[in-house]
């Protein structure tokens, strides 16, 4: 089987490229050789690989400078999603493709789940809720997963940015109001490859809408608590900071972001057996692939 992959530098996609490489050739692209935002770009693309398998990882995630640049996000998060779908349904492939906790408003006292009406407050969100519902509205075979709070060892995200402040000793005022799942990508990749076993890469009743992301729940604030409660620190020499809760109106940021973040996995479970780890677990296997012991 030969799998197409998008956006194979990225958090996600770096993982990808390891963790579907036991399902066949992946063939994987970063931006610099397949640019999302050039919709004839991506048709000869696929229609060159001709895959069995579009792994979708590439988006524009820029969520505050969306709200400047809504055409921009919308050509990678909405545009390029209906075109790979298209051509994913007239090669008779399976898409995968990423999606967001930002396609609620957050209003929800309970954790969301896929049956739940979307309702994004940012231009990020709506981009890909659009491009959500263009993989659906193709009728291709897919696999849409939607994650929230995505953290790696590499490029950035929250994780290595609270890690380069400790670093600095910079006093730290964190949002504890909004609430969500930290999910490292390494467990997204992992799931993707699982879902795509279970589905044989043909058609056997998985594919889908799902939620995808890691167990239990916490605060910006805990993530933050948690990532400098890690062991790992104290062994660098890295001091733990300061660190203050506060709520969103005193983090203004111009696009707004749902104070509940929790997704549902219950589906994933039911359908797939599968469930991720709670997001402490991870985090801590993470925490030591950054800072391994020393021999």
């Amino acid at each position: 089987m030969r799998l197409l992959l998008t956006g194979a530098n990225g958090q996600v996609g770096s993982e990808l490229r390891r963790a579907l490489a036991p399902l066949g050739e992946v063939v994987a692209f970063d931006r610099a050789g397949l640019d999302l935002a050039q919709p004839d770009a991506l048709i000869a693309r696929v229609r060159e690989v001709a895959p069995g398998a579009i792994v979708n990882a590439g988006a524009y995630t820029a969520v505050d400078k969306a709200e400047s640049e809504p055409d921009a996000a919308s050509a990678i998060n909405a545009t390029a999603p209906r075109v790979l779908a298209e051509e994913a349904k007239k090669l008779g492939a399976i898409l995968v493709h990423y999606s967001t906790d930002y396609v609620f408003d957050g209003e929800k006292a309970s954790p969301y789940t896929e049956a739940d009406a979307p309702n994004p407050l940012s231009a990020y969100g709506r981009s890909k809720l659009e491009g959500e519902r263009a993989v659906i509205a193709s009728g291709c075979r897919h696999l849409t997963l939607r994650t929230s709070w995505v953290y790696g060892t590499r490029g950035r995200n929250f994780l290595l940015t609270m890690l380069k402040f400790a670093r600095e000793g910079r006093a730290l005022r964190v949002v504890d109001d909004q609430i969500g799942a930290p999910t490292w990508c390494r467990e997204i990749a992992d799931g993707t490859a699982a879902l795509l076993v279970k589905s044989d890469l043909a058609a056997t009743g998985v594919d889908g809408l799902y939620h995808l992301c890691a167990g239990e729940s916490t605060s910006w604030h805990g993530f933050a608590q948690a990532i400098f409660d890690s062991p790992e620190l104290p062994r660098l020499g890295i001091a733990r900071p300061v660190l203050e809760p506060i709520p969103t109106r005193e983090y203004p940021t111009p696009a707004r972001r749902p104070k509940n973040s929790r997704l549902d996995c219950g589906r994933l479970e039911r359908t797939a057996g599968m469930r991720l780890a709670p997001w402490d677990q991870a985090l801590a296997r993470a925490m030591a692939e950054l800072y391994p012991p020393r021999a």
